[in-house]
């Protein structure tokens, strides 16, 4: 039997037994009321382990096995709990690549992120967009869910113990859901009479769940003629009728995307705030944003300004929301107060709050973890340590992203004379049409410190191992190519200088050089005999000049061909003119991938073997240095690589230096 019919079964069962209502059917007097925990953890991205696999040391700042602890501490405060998990799970680190590329687990063995899911309890989980990532077959067999879609093995694995909720998401074959698309849960609470008796009685929560529609692009190679989607607005009002004909007593949206009040279009990457607006939802579970929610303590909080959004209580339009971190920095949790009223449960809203709980209150003061995950996962953990070892070359020179945004290519110019070589071998062997076009490659940092001091590449002099290019290229992205011109060339360089505040000269205080709204995966280093400046005194989309093309200026129509992620070749990024299109070269390699083959290819890695920088600062005459942060004690790093105008200004002493920047 699938797992939607499973769910269906089960939810007319339940409604069978229940009679009309689980709570109902107790004939509780209105002025009853209880209080229930709804639990979230969110873009864990199989960070099981407070374990940097890329460095090889224990980091306290992440890790599941830390938010056990947390969950443990909720559970034992909130008696009556719901734990559910927001997607982007099964995908993130090398131990998850280990088991998906490197050794593909066995059909008879659960996944590591799973068994350490399932030392908690879980009661339901939703699907991201990465779980699609490693293609529809791996996730039909970790998630234990015989997926009916092409190319898709129908055996029944070894999934974890808790089901999945997914409304939006179609099988091409027959237009059913791919999973579930919604679930009854019913638990046993403490509520109490109006005269203060405390009485047990069954709540019954439904659940939906939803991923971003994006997937289609963004994994279009895994996904294309296999499935479809629909708005997260339009699902749930497809579904909310049939789960509301269960007699739940709440509904609960565990959608994988964020907060966008812009106009609703169905393909919308983050739409719960629309969500919030669909009547017959009482809680929301937010995700893949790499956010807190509610964060009113950060006064560059986003959501602090954010129309019709509580960011003190955790309220998105009235209704209670959260999002906990990401990578298993924290716990999400939605206090509901409940009051029995008309014959119903209905929330309390002024007495309903959200929050998250970090495992951290500084990088030195974090929990303990729970030790039982360690123990469950230590097989695997040995396993890709081992792996992530193997040696495949050596650097002369130190391979880094401390810098990137100011123009040291030492880490992407690896990434970029890879994507490029592969790129060329291609078109020699399988588009000869194509010979006479330019190849260029486009690579950004996905580590630059968003996550804090260590979160940046660094490899230093000496060996290279997998773990190094795992280190350079951390996502299991799939190398396509891209046909444009010149005119949409620039449009993608003016789009990654979004990346920079407009700078004015003629100011006596200082100015931060990068605007951190726009994060740093999507400023994109193009390279190939390009060479460009970025005039940081213009408005946005105006800033580059002096773009040229093995020393020739570039012409509007002038054809290129640009190597670059699956990604960003099917619009990711919200670069004019990319769109999928224009895709000449998809291929079933990851970048990664094509980073350890170049690397092996130059076992004697020197500067040489990388293009200098392409990107250049049209000087300025400034009164005081553009400042921005990076990992302190790194400005030798950046003299190294050549960058010009770049010291240490303050310790920051907590493992970030503010530095001073003279273009």
């Amino acid at each position: 039997m699938s797992r939607a019919l499973l769910a269906f079964s089960l939810a007319a069962a339940l409604t069978a037994c229940a009679s009309g209502g689980g709570s109902k059917n107790l004939r509780l007097e209105d002025g009853a009321r209880a209080d229930v925990a709804l639990l979230e953890t969110t873009d864990l991205h199989a960070n099981v382990l407070s374990f940097d696999y890329f460095k090889g040391v224990v980091d306290p700042t992440l890790g599941f096995e830390r938010v056990a602890t947390l969950i443990r501490t909720a559970r034992a405060e909130n008696p009556n709990n719901f734990l559910f998990d927001d997607g982007d799970t099964i995908q993130g680190t090398a131990l998850s690549d280990h088991q998906a590329l490197a050794e593909r687990l066995p059909c008879t063995q659960k996944l590591a992120t799973y068994k350490a899911m399932d030392a908690l309890g879980y009661d339901a989980g939703t699907i991201g967009n990465h779980e699609f990532n490693y293609g529809l077959d791996f996730l039909a067999q970790v998630t234990g869910t015989p997926l009916d879609a092409d190319g898709v093995d129908p055996r029944k694995c070894q999934g974890p113990a808790f089901p999945f909720v997914l409304s939006n998401v179609f099988s091409a074959r027959d237009g059913k859901p791919l999973y579930a698309p919604w679930l009854v849960l019913e638990k046993s609470i403490t509520a109490y009479t109006a005269d203060g008796s405390a009485i047990s009685v069954p709540l019954r929560v439904g659940v939906l769940g939803f991923a971003p529609p994006p997937i289609l692009k963004w994994d279009k190679r895994n996904l294309e003629g296999k499935v479809t989607t629909l708005g997260v607005v339009e699902a749930a009002q497809k579904y909310l009728p049939e789960l509301r004909a269960q007699k739940v007593d709440l509904v609960v949206a565990v959608s994988h995307g964020g907060l966008n009040p812009s106009p609703y279009v169905s393909d919308m990457e983050n739409a719960n705030w629309h969500l919030a607006g669909v009547d017959g939802i009482d809680a929301i579970m937010l995700g893949h944003s790499h956010d807190t929610f509610p964060n009113a303590g950060n006064p560059k909080s986003r959501f602090n300004t954010m129309a019709e959004v509580d960011n003190q209580r955790g309220f998105v339009r009235g209704v209670p929301a959260v999002m906990g971190s990401f990578w298993g920095k924290g716990l999400g949790v939605i206090k509901l107060a409940l009051e029995r009223k008309g014959g119903r449960w209905q929330v309390v809203k002024d007495k309903s709050y959200s929050e998250v709980r970090s495992i951290c209150t500084t990088d030195q003061d974090c929990v303990a973890p729970d030790p039982e995950i360690a123990k469950l996962v230590d097989a695997e953990h040995r396993a890709t340590i081992a792996w992530v070892d193997t040696p495949i070359g050596e650097t002369s020179f130190h391979l880094s992203t401390y810098f990137a945004d100011q123009g040291d290519v030492s880490g992407l110019g690896v990434v970029n004379a890879a994507q490029r070589a592969f790129t060329q071998d291609w078109i020699r062997s399988e588009r000869p049409d194509l010979a006479g076009i330019p190849v260029l490659s486009a690579a950004a940092a996905f580590k630059a410190g968003f996550a804090g001091p260590e979160d940046y590449s660094d490899v230093k002099p000496g060996k290279v191992t997998i773990k190094s290019a795992a280190d350079l290229y951390l996502y299991p992205n799939t190398i396509a190519a891209v046909q444009i011109d010149g005119a949409i060339l620039k449009g993608w360089l003016e789009k990654s200088a979004e990346r920079f505040n407009r700078i004015d000269p003629r100011s006596a205080e200082a100015q931060a050089l990068i605007n951190t709204r726009v994060p740093t995966y999507n400023f994109d280093v193009i390279q190939g005999q390009l060479s460009y400046a970025i005039d940081l005194t213009r408005a946005a989309g105006e800033r580059i000049v002096k773009l040229t093309h093995a020393g020739k200026p570039v012409k509007p129509e002038q054809p290129f061909i640009v190597a670059t992620n699956n990604y960003r070749a099917s619009g990711s990024g919200s670069i004019p003119g990319l769109d999928g299109k224009n895709i000449v070269l998809s291929s079933e390699t990851t970048n990664r991938d094509v980073v350890i083959a170049w690397l092996k290819a130059h076992p004697k890695l020197g500067r040489g073997d990388i293009e200098a920088s392409p990107v250049n600062f049209v000087p300025l005459t400034l009164k005081t240095p553009l400042t921005f942060r990076s990992r302190a004690g790194q400005a030798a790093v950046a003299k190294a690589s050549g960058l010009k105008g770049i010291r240490e200004l303050s310790d920051n002493g907590d493992g970030t230096a503010t530095y001073g920047f003279s273009p």
